[in-house]
């Protein structure tokens, strides 16, 4: 039976609930508000307070995801539901070392628990519960999942716990796993445990990948992608990897932000996972992206890995020293054309978002829906460096569905599902190249970013539908020869490189890419999708 809790402040039994083993703490801390949570973290020496009042942490080796120290428990449930290929497997038994030994561990610890949502439509929502070793990791998560009413914590029972402790270090040869990192999905339990990193994006992936598990069971798509509504409630989502611009694309003033980073597709229509923002902050900048800007200005902002200033307090977004992956998390209200209810209508247009590093690719292109689902599994773009540890520069990679990382189902599941719905609802697809034009990364430049918002204002409001089209020699997209406020040259990807044979010899290489990575789809797609393939000019 679920233990219950004070609504906020010290749970004066020092234990967790009966149900997870919790026991023997110094202090337990249960659903502090921003405030005190904020108070709290400067208290304790976790981080500093910027000049304009947020709060600026660092989080030591560990700047990003560790990708390769996640495992999910396979078990009777996940032996033929997850898909191995991509997920490392931990035995239950090292799983059941792990859990006790985080147990004990945590004994005579001051921890933070927050109870909260996952997912805007209480429908398909999962009740979180979260316990934390620093107070900034609790505002952080608070920031980024789902806060429920007050009236709604009473009675509140999880459908999965997370315990992130950062000063845990965890034992291979005791544990099962590659070093004294650790994160560890015991699906069947609905238990997450993290140790030995203090990145606190572990935490909100966790239930992201819970997420993708359990809705596709239920008819609904989970998808990496924010989204956002216009007037006319024609909402869009945006697919992409970090640094390919899905935050900043999503963050219009002139649509209303539904989400930046997770959502699901129902029945109901389309629904934000989260409750918040965690956006990239390097070489931001008010100029060019005035919303997610002003939030790093306002009080309770948590700047994870951001430079400070250690005299004026000033944060510096172009300083890089700490890692290329400095981000900003903030509450949705921070977004001033934020939804309060995070939930709009089927989306009219799916924009699937892409930093070509090799300069070929052009600028946009309409997708039919065999196309799309070929994109979609493909999931082609360049890694962004700091995003993951050991990414130096960039690099080309393939993540299908355009979150691989988080996917522990095979992908011709989530493919089937979106390529059901586009056609269900009858949305119109784009592929948007945010990299690299006129040569690739080091010698060309970076797409202008007004020249894609131009692009995506002309593929929203419809008008890009009735523009003059013309087959992309390479990939088959149709691409327009000409849109209002755009170099008609960068619609040209290969008039815009000096050397035309390089263009070429580029364009053949990636080609080549996506056919080798794609055939490990080929069994699983039909002959539309397998026909969607590139072909070398």
């Amino acid at each position: 039976m679920t233990q219950s809790f004070p609504q906020s402040g010290i749970h004066s039994d020092k234990s967790g609930p009966d149900d997870v083993g919790l026991k023997n703490l110094a202090s337990l801390r249960w659903n502090d508000d921003e405030k005190t949570l904020f108070a709290l973290s400067l208290e304790r020496g976790e981080g500093i307070e910027t000049a304009k009042g947020s709060l600026a942490v660092e989080t030591g080796k560990h700047t990003g995801r560790s990708a390769t120290d996640k495992y999910i428990v396979r078990d009777s449930e996940t032996e033929s539901t997850v898909w191995w290929d991509n997920n490392q497997a931990i035995s239950e038994e090292h799983f059941d070392t792990l859990y006790a030994d985080f147990l004990s561990h945590a004994e005579r610890k001051e921890l933070f628990g927050q109870d909260l949502y996952g997912g805007a439509d209480p429908q398909y929502r999962i009740n979180a519960r979260v316990y934390v070793e620093f107070a900034w990791h609790a505002l952080f998560i608070r920031h980024l999942l789902r806060r429920p009413e007050t009236g709604e914590l009473a009675g509140f029972t999880p459908d999965m716990t997370i315990i992130n402790l950062p000063s845990f270090k965890a034992d291979p040869a005791r544990h099962g796993c590659r070093s004294e990192t650790v994160i560890a999905v015991n699906l069947k339990r609905g238990i997450v445990l993290i140790g030995g990193t203090e990145y606190a994006g572990e935490t909100k992936k966790s239930v992201f990948g819970a997420l993708n598990y359990f809705l596709p069971a239920k008819g609904v798509m989970p998808m990496h992608c924010s989204a956002n509504l216009g007037d006319d409630e024609d909402s869009a989502l945006f697919f992409g990897l970090s640094g390919t611009g899905k935050t900043t694309l999503s963050s219009d003033a002139s649509r209303t932000l539904i989400g930046d980073d997770e959502h699901g597709w129902s029945d109901n229509g389309i629904f934000n996972f989260e409750g918040g923002c965690y956006a990239k902050t390097i070489r931001l900048s008010k100029e060019a992206e005035p919303e997610i800007y002003s939030t790093t200005q306002r009080w309770g902002a948590v700047l994870e890995n951001v430079v400070v200033d250690p005299v004026t307090k000033e944060p510096d977004f172009d300083d890089g020293s700490l890692t290329e992956n400095g981000r900003v998390a903030y509450p949705m209200h921070y977004i001033p054309n934020a939804s309060e209810t995070a939930r709009a209508p089927h989306p009219k247009t799916i924009i699937m978002l892409t930093a070509d590093a090799s300069g070929v690719l052009p600028p946009i292109g309409r997708m039919t829906p065999a196309q799309a689902m070929y994109h979609f599994l493909s999931g082609y773009t360049a890694k962004v460096a700091g995003t993951e540890k050991g990414v130096a520069g960039t690099q080309a990679t393939f993540s299908t569905c355009f979150g691989a990382p988080f996917m522990p189902r095979h992908p011709s599941v989530y493919g089937n599902i979106l390529r059901e719905k586009i056609a269900a609802h009858n949305a119109t697809c784009w592929l948007v190249n945010t990299g690299w034009t006129g040569g690739p990364y080091g010698e060309g430049s970076r797409m202008p970013i007004k020249a894609t918002r131009a692009l995506l204002k002309a593929a929203l409001d419809g008008s890009l539908n009735d523009a003059d089209m013309r087959i992309d020699e390479n990939f088959g997209l149709a691409v327009p020869i000409s849109v209002p406020g755009v170099d008609d040259l960068l619609l040209r990807p290969r008039d815009t490189w000096a050397d035309k044979q390089a263009y070429d010899a580029a364009a053949h290489d990636l080609v080549q890419k996506f056919i080798t990575n794609f055939e490990k789809f080929e069994t699983h797609v039909d002959d539309q999708v397998k026909g969607a393939a590139p072909k070398a000019a």
